[in-house]
């Protein structure tokens, strides 16, 4: 079945899972998924090794393994009429799940990093089903590193319909497409939660993102810039993106193992197999609320691009890629504190000034799209305050922390976020 715009939602949320004890990642997704899938009403697919399913449905869920082992990925089992009530779903799995994970002496971590992982040290690659994908990845571009194996990330999920012989700009695609990639560049500012990286900060606010637009150093066009390139109807997006990386992988994977959309690795990816955009730059956060008032704000935004009540498609359209990938370096530094000072970015918007913060631009955003969902807004406007009133999760961390924090600091506010993912509240210190 496929749905119009803004009819159905995808939502995916990954979390570390580490020891109780030492709180260095623990690679037991495996072991964790085979206990999950003895739970009353928990189904595996017929097709997966049932000694080693690599994911379960339970009920409204879907719990799924990723390409390293201490990665645990919850989604929606099926696409949501709404946002309301999925940052429930999503934290009464996690309550399943670190319930089962008592009995390995471990639980769920939520932040978009580990803050002390040592990679070469405590990487272990998934090797049951669907491992031949990630041994190619691990082959062409060395898995180790934290842009493989540290980032845990919020998807969203956004559908279209497409009418292939009427493929235009104006389709369904395109709007969406043009929406979300003008978006994308100030979107972290509200998702960015790992400025800790290898036991300190780096002066970023967003080091998952920043290290995963080099994961593919060894093949460049698979993420690109990050930012999608100004293609708006699938015969363009296939000639320009697909193709392009096909041919660039072909050299180091002649079997084609990785001959498929999902090799597409910039910030929103469109997977026509489903006729969906797949928003990829968020950083997850401390709880499955602040996760939805992050994915709400961005949805009424890009809703309101859309359909033609902020910006003008027509002209968000001609936006190459080199200004989206500078103001995007920008936040990626300073999260909410990046200075927007491009004039032409903040009027396409509708902002009334030359220059802002990305916190203070989506302030305005919010106000204007928002508002319009009344109860999607009352269900995330507590989580969005603290998001927009205290900085995004990354700067209350280092606020907790301070700026130059020892390993036990540091330990001490992460096991707090922990806290917070338990409890489903914002963590404000």
């Amino acid at each position: 079945m496929s749905f119009h715009l803004f009819q159905a939602f995808g939502v995916e949320l990954e979390y570390m899972i580490v020891d109780r004890g030492t709180f260095r990642v623990a690679p037991i997704t495996d072991r964790l998924l085979e206990a999950a899938a003895a739970l009353p009403g928990a189904s595996v697919d017929e097709e997966e090794d049932p000694e080693h399913p690599s994911s379960i449905e339970l009920g409204d869920a879907a719990w799924s393994n990723e390409l390293a082992m201490h990665v645990l990925e919850f989604k929606t089992a099926n696409p949501a009429p709404t946002l309301v009530g999925v940052a429930q779903t999503m934290h009464s799995h996690v309550r399943k799940a670190n319930a089962l994970l008592g009995q390995f002496n471990a639980m769920l971590l939520p932040g978009g990093m580990h803050p002390t992982m040592v990679p070469d040290r405590d990487m272990k690659l998934w090797p049951h089903g669907y491992s031949e994908v990630y041994g190619a990845f691990n082959r062409i571009f060395d898995c180790r590193g934290h842009g493989w194996s540290n980032l845990q990330s919020a998807h969203l999920n956004l559908p279209f319909q497409i009418d292939e012989s009427a493929d235009t700009p104006e389709g369904e695609f395109g709007r969406l497409h043009a929406a979300i990639r003008f978006l994308l560049p100030i979107m972290p500012a509200l998702s960015a939660s790992s400025p800790i990286m290898d036991g300190r900060p780096t002066g970023l606010m967003d080091n998952r993102l920043e290290v995963y637009r080099h994961n593919a150093r060894a093949v460049p066009i698979v993420s690109g810039r990050v930012v999608p390139e100004p293609v708006f109807t699938k015969k363009d997006y296939d000639a320009t993106i697909f193709q392009a990386i096909y041919a660039a992988l072909a050299p180091h994977d002649p079997q084609g193992v990785l001959r498929h959309e999902w090799a597409n690795s910039r910030g929103a990816i469109a997977r026509f197999s489903r006729n969906t955009i797949e928003v990829r730059v968020l950083d997850v956060q401390e709880c499955p609320s602040c996760d939805l008032a992050v994915l709400a704000a961005i949805t009424s935004a890009v809703r309101a691009v859309c359909e033609g009540r902020l910006g003008d498609l027509a002209e968000l359209r001609t936006w190459g890629v080199e200004p989206l990938h500078n103001i995007l370096m920008s936040v990626i530094r300073d999260g909410d504190r990046a200075k927007i000072v491009d004039a032409a970015y903040l009027k396409a918007l509708g902002y009334p000034g030359a220059a802002c913060t990305a916190g203070e631009l989506w302030q305005h955003l919010t106000a204007r799209s928002l508002a319009g969902d009344a109860a999607l807004h009352a269900e995330v406007k507590p989580a969005l305050e603290v998001i927009l009133e205290h900085g995004c999760l990354a700067r209350r961390i280092i606020a907790a922390t301070g700026a130059s924090p020892d390993t036990a600091t540091i330990e001490r506010v992460y096991r707090r976020l922990g806290e917070c993912l338990v409890n489903n509240t914002p963590f404000l210190g």
